[in-house]
């Protein structure tokens, strides 16, 4: 082997080493997808009032105050559980009961406490917006949030 290293052999293994991360990054990038995909998600319980409601927790902005799966602003609790913590796990009627009765009580008015504006839901909104949080409660988070607390 040569003592010194050329501009061709230095280019060389540039791009060789470029083109091997590059594949690595794209075959680790694969694996990803297909675990969430395969593993994570409940992606065949999906209903338009799921996708509607993930559609609600958008336009209104609930991840600049809340989480859900550990994603979005620590001010307010994290959503991901939250149907686990209020006792309704697989029904529908009394998370749309429980999450009316929570949200329309918001702004309680407790001084010194910042509140959660009230959005004047529609009931059909609240229903979407109970059944997007009732289909995360069912997604395998791989043990987040780490307390039932969330």
């Amino acid at each position: 082997m040569r003592e010194v290293m050329t501009k061709s052999m230095a280019r060389n293994i540039f791009y060789g080493g470029s083109l091997f991360f590059i594949l690595i990054f794209i075959g680790l990038s694969w694996d990803s997808h297909r675990y969430i995909v395969n593993t994570s998600t409940n992606a065949e319980t999906l209903t338009p009032s799921v996708v509607a409601g993930k559609h609600l927790w958008e336009k209104h902005g609930c991840v600049n105050c809340h989480t859900i799966l550990g994603e979005g602003a620590y001010f307010a609790p994290e959503l991901g559980n939250v149907m686990t913590r209020w006792g309704v796990n697989d029904d529908a009627e009394g998370g749309f009961d429980m999450l009316k009765g929570w949200m329309d009580a918001m702004p309680t008015g407790v001084e010194g406490r910042r509140q959660m504006p009230n959005f004047n839901l529609t009931d059909e909104e609240y229903r979407e917006l109970a059944d997007f949080l009732l289909w995360t409660n069912t997604i395998n988070t791989q043990g987040w949030p780490p307390n039932d607390a969330g």
